[in-house]
């Protein structure tokens, strides 16, 4: 788990020297069954809920022991990830209405702020005014009202931890067996939300003044090219999508046999990323574009905040206000918890994977104990986020527990191994595996290019950091100092590591210091020595 790359599954073992004889392995490694479960679940992990809020919200907004760390930031993304996936479950469950409950202002957790606005003449939107579909989201769902803030924040909402629990519960039985089952599984959930992202942008695309949103979206403000922010979100954006620094990607591609030709694996997954993306913001801008006719509004003043607003606030009013409003609920909702799963069972794949590989002799025969376990510990650390004031929470481990922490994590990733293990080592190993050598235009990016932009967008991302605040509520100053602790809590395991090796290792100081940064054979492979590669890192 000190950053030990997982190699493919591969031939059996030798005990001995040159010449011994091959004897099976003790816990032969799973397999893919087929070539598209991997690439359904590798597509499935980078295609998530952030494709269909976080990429178009920038849009909005802007104008259009490493191996430690890793698994730490995961269990903070499961904290509060899955409670938005539960949040998605409840939107689903109440769906099943012939009138949806947020499609008025006729209900008892209404104020007098709700205005509905669609269908009637003469309604003023001021800034005090509220949509049915907000006071929805933050009284009924999450009951905001009965929080004081993250001071206070209140009891656990019983429904919304149902919600949670049949969530982890498909979770768990989609990934106790291994990559067999959940590669059965994205079959769905990784198809499911294409065909429910057409259906959306063909009946966003006949709104009134879709047009508008589709402009806005499509209209760069290239003045704001010149802010480090925008490059910040871009950066943040591509991580959290693909998913470079979270070893979802080593967990799943180590499933594949050795000569498996990931570099064309890792283009199919880019560019269906990408598009998925571009595609999303289409069926977002739609209605955005929609709603900016019906309140008129600029499109730019339609979401009030960044995040899971988009997905439970202002869709969620359009869709009411469509014929057949109930259908497009339930297939959205649909769509949204599909994309979620399919990132959660990547996400917990990787640490259910670096944990088995470094205690295989312990762990290998016990796998669905293991997975209760780590299931178990997700859940009850997501039980915060299940209060009257668990949106606050959210956005607090949205904001530190996965942000800059892994941008940096993945800078010293890229450094470790085009440094440290060397960019001909590194390019050796991929010849090895694929048959040909990496181009120039790779090995100067790996080397120069990465480094430096994580660089500077690190350094940007701790430089600016704008107060934080949700629904009206200014976070206060010690959540701040909280959310800094909550990322240096999975950074720090990579110093401490590196002092625990540094004191621990024999000879001088020069001797300790060489044998350190020296690429470690922590597990003897017999594909490593098959094809004469250098050990892992």
């Amino acid at each position: 788990m000190g950053e030990r790359c997982p190699m493919p599954a591969g031939p059996p073992q030798h005990d001995g020297g040159p010449g011994a004889v091959p004897v099976p392995p003790a816990h032969p490694r799973d397999k893919w069954s087929k070539k598209m479960d991997f690439l359904l679940s590798v597509v499935g992990f980078a295609v998530d809920l952030g494709n269909v809020w976080r990429f178009p919200y920038i849009c909005y907004q802007n104008g259009g022991g490493i191996g430690f760390a890793i698994c730490i930031i995961g269990l903070y993304v499961s904290f509060y990830y899955n409670t938005i996936i539960a949040w998605a479950l409840y939107y689903f469950y109440s769906s099943f209405s012939g009138t949806l409950p947020w499609a008025s202002c006729d209900n008892p957790w209404n104020t007098p702020n709700c205005t509905n606005y669609f269908g009637r003449n003469n309604v003023t939107w001021t800034n005090f005014s509220r949509s049915p579909a907000e006071e929805f989201y933050t009284r009924k769902v999450l009951e905001l009202q009965k929080s004081g803030g993250l001071y206070n924040v209140g009891g656990i909402r019983w429904q919304l931890l149902l919600c949670l629990f049949l969530i982890f519960t498909i979770v768990y039985f989609s990934l106790w067996k291994g990559v067999k089952t959940s590669g059965k599984v994205v079959w769905v959930t990784a198809t499911l939300p294409y065909l429910v992202l057409l259906i959306l942008l063909l009946r966003g695309a006949t709104l009134p003044g879709a047009w508008r949103g589709v402009l806005f979206y499509l209209r760069p403000d290239w003045g704001k090219l010149l802010s480090t922010a925008v490059w910040v979100d871009a950066a943040a954006q591509i991580f959290f999508s693909l998913g470079p620094g979270f070893g979802v990607l080593l967990a799943l591609a180590s499933y594949n046999h050795f000569h498996n030709n990931c570099y064309r694996d890792a283009l199919i997954t880019s560019a269906v990323n990408c598009l998925t993306s571009f595609l999303s913001g289409f069926v977002i801008f739609t209605v955005l574009g929609y709603m900016a006719e019906m309140r008129d509004v600029e499109v730019e003043d339609v979401a009030r905040d960044k995040g899971p607003s988009l997905l439970f606030i202002t869709y969620p009013e359009a869709i009411a206000n469509m014929v057949g409003s109930t259908f497009f609920a339930i297939i959205f909702f649909l769509m949204m918890i599909t994309l979620g799963l399919d990132s959660t069972f990547g996400g917990l794949e990787a640490v259910i994977t670096a944990v088995m590989d470094e205690y295989p002799q312990v762990l290998a025969r016990h796998r669905e104990l293991f997975v209760l376990g780590l299931i178990t510990v997700c859940f009850l650390g997501s039980l915060s986020t299940l209060t009257y004031g668990g949106a606050y929470v959210v956005k607090l481990l949205e904001e530190f527990g996965a942000g800059c922490s892994i941008l940096a994590v993945v800078l010293l990733e890229t450094i470790a191994v085009s440094w440290f293990y060397g960019i001909q080592r590194f390019s050796h190993d991929v010849k090895a595996m694929l048959g040909f050598t990496p181009g120039l235009f790779w090995k100067v990016c790996w080397v120069a290019i990465s480094p430096a932009l994580l660089a500077f967008i690190v350094a940007s991302s701790l430089l600016e950091q704008p107060p934080l605040a949700l629904f009206g509520y200014q976070y206060p100053a010690w959540s701040t100092s909280l959310g800094h602790l909550i990322g240096a809590s999975s950074f720090i395991c990579i110093p401490v590591y590196m002092v625990y090796k540094l004191v621990w290792t024999p000879g001088s100081l020069k001797q300790r210091l060489a044998v350190c940064i020296r690429p470690e054979k922590t597990v003897r492979d017999p594909q490593v020595e098959a094809v004469g590669m250098e050990p892992a890192l």
